[in-house]
């Protein structure tokens, strides 16, 4: 069975070198485990789409919520999918300082990366939006 979950939470260290040390971690987590997914970061905030078995994304929330590196880790949204929406990444990222802002805009009630303030379902659509639209900055 396959599951997508979706959470935020707050990098400790905003350093270039602290958020890419995450980003190289999940990919090499995640290609061993069959999890698939995207990171988006921008202003000391995480959003990450994780999906694949209901195991290996269980175990792996659980291991972000006790990964020193994070703080206010929260559940967004949770589902049972039939496909993947994130089959081509490991791990892919958007870097939200690169993107429009009128896109964040659309979504959230100021142009900064906020999924605190809105709902799982809004997260996810500005997450289909960023697909749509080529924001991926790393594919991997």
């Amino acid at each position: 069975m396959l599951v997508r979950l979706l959470y935020a939470s707050r990098a400790v260290d905003q350093a270039p070198s602290a958020i890419q040390a995450i980003l190289d971690s999940a990919r090499r987590h995640n290609a061993d485990s069959g999890v698939t997914g995207l990171l988006v970061y921008g202003g000391g905030v995480f959003m990450q789409a994780i999906e694949g078995g209901r195991q290996a994304v269980s175990d792996l929330y659980g291991t972000i919520s006790r990964d020193a590196r994070h703080k206010d880790v929260a559940l967004l949204h949770y589902e049972e999918i039939a496909e993947r929406r994130f089959s081509s990444w490991t791990m892919g990222l958007v870097d939200v300082g690169r993107i429009n802002a009128s896109v964040l805009l659309k979504y959230s009630e100021r142009a900064v990366l906020d999924p605190y303030a809105v709902s799982g379902q809004v997260s996810m659509a500005l997450l289909d939006e960023l697909i749509a639209t080529a924001s991926i900055a790393c594919h991997a």
